[in-house]
């Protein structure tokens, strides 16, 4: 086994490491503040091709695959970008994958050149309020009318709404009463389609981070979706957004262990250099200990990671090692975060250091897109054989 990466990885790495240089951390605290999305460097991103770094060649990617996207996600966000960052160039990684694997070649060379070359900005419509991790249960109506569907429905905590184009959406073409017992999974239809706001209302949710990158709830009425909008066959989007949810948990888990990373290097550094009884504070092992568990969790969170990029890169089942590496390096990210901040002190809760931003970001990670207690139930029935809990 080789735990290196590649050279092509590495010259990844390295590139993005030097586009992320031209953002600092003074950027991304001038976006936490004025919660502007950071489209400087989303156009940079888009211009150097890093946009459709996993969509395939011959629609303006590079069709690299899931284990090269983590290392550029992991680089972004151990930049100090952290989940701002990541956020705001996300679903052009990993979004438009059920196009790729299901859509038409009309579909995907009319939809994938945009997203690839950072020329449109969309967003993922899938969780309602009452529906929460319960996605079948999903109650926003897509009704056929000839040539067309018209869609009504809410949706909520949809990222990069106020600046979308476009609209990756999950919704229910067939009633959930009309689908045969047991397959509330059916009847569900993916769109990408036109964001179109005189049928969309779009209000902004006020949060605890992330600023920059919006949240929002969705109000739908009416709005027509094109057949030809449609990807893949009535019914089956279900299906087809499950093929994004692996290579999703894989970015998100290298992203938390750039967030950590980043945290445990400020607060080494601080460490050092933070002089008190006349001896840096990183002097006592009661500083020391704590950092080094850090480095001992996110190193073995990035090793989980990788692993589960390399099992779906090479078309094996990777469900329970995506949704461990998940979990395994958000709760890592998490620790390094708030122990850069215990190290700090006072200062660490001060905007000066930025370890207050970071602590505040990692936290989305523990929450969404699944939560801790259902990766958990995922694992122990499908891994242990135990009993289904819910």
């Amino acid at each position: 086994m080789n735990f290196e990466l590649t050279p092509e990885q590495q010259s990844i790495c390295d590139a993005v490491k030097d586009l992320c240089n031209r953002f600092p951390e003074t950027y991304w605290r001038e976006r936490d503040i004025d919660g502007v999305f950071p489209h400087d460097f989303y156009n940079a991103m888009g211009q150097a091709g890093w946009l459709g770094l996993a969509i395939p060649e011959e629609y303006g990617g590079a069709g690299l695959g899931v284990q090269e996207a983590a290392v550029m996600m992991q680089t972004v966000a151990e930049s100090g970008a952290c989940l701002s960052g990541c956020s705001s160039i996300h679903i052009n990684i990993f979004g438009l994958m059920p196009v790729v694997v299901y859509g038409t070649e009309e579909q995907k060379r009319r939809m994938l050149p945009p997203m690839a070359k950072g020329q449109v900005k969309a967003c993922f419509g899938v969780t309602e309020p009452d529906a929460g991790l319960n996605t079948t249960r999903l109650k926003t109506r897509a009704v056929r009318k000839g040539d067309r569907y018209v869609v009504h429905g809410q949706k909520v905590w949809i990222s990069t709404a106020q600046v979308a184009d476009k609209i990756l959406l999950l919704a229910r073409t067939t009633p959930i009463e009309d689908l045969p017992a047991g397959k509330t999974s059916g009847g569900l239809s993916l769109f990408y389609t036109d964001l179109d706001r005189s049928k969309v209302d779009v209000r902004l949710i006020d949060k605890m981070g992330r600023k920059c990158v919006d949240s929002n709830e969705l109000f739908i009425d009416g709005l027509e979706i094109p057949v030809e909008d449609r990807i893949g066959e009535e019914g089956q989007g279900f299906k087809y957004i499950l093929h994004g949810m692996n290579p999703e948990r894989v970015l998100l888990a290298a992203e938390a262990v750039g967030i950590g990373r980043v945290a445990l290097q400020k607060a080494a550094a601080y460490a050092r250099d933070r002089v008190v009884f006349d001896r840096p504070i990183g002097q006592n092992q009661a500083i020391q200990h704590p950092l080094a568990e850090n480095w001992v969790e996110l190193q073995a969170a990035q090793l989980l990671a990788m692993k589960a990029a390399w099992l779906y890169d090479n078309g094996r089942d990777c469900g329970a090692e995506a949704n461990a590496a998940k979990y395994f390096s958000a709760e890592a990210g998490f620790r390094a975060c708030e122990r850069a901040i215990l190290t700090h002190g006072g200062m660490g809760y001060s905007k000066e250091f930025h370890v207050e931003r970071y602590l505040r970001e990692i936290m989305i990670l523990r929450i969404a897109p699944v939560s801790r207690e259902l990766i958990l139930s995922h694992i122990a029935e499908r891994v242990l054989g135990l009993p289904k809990s819910y």
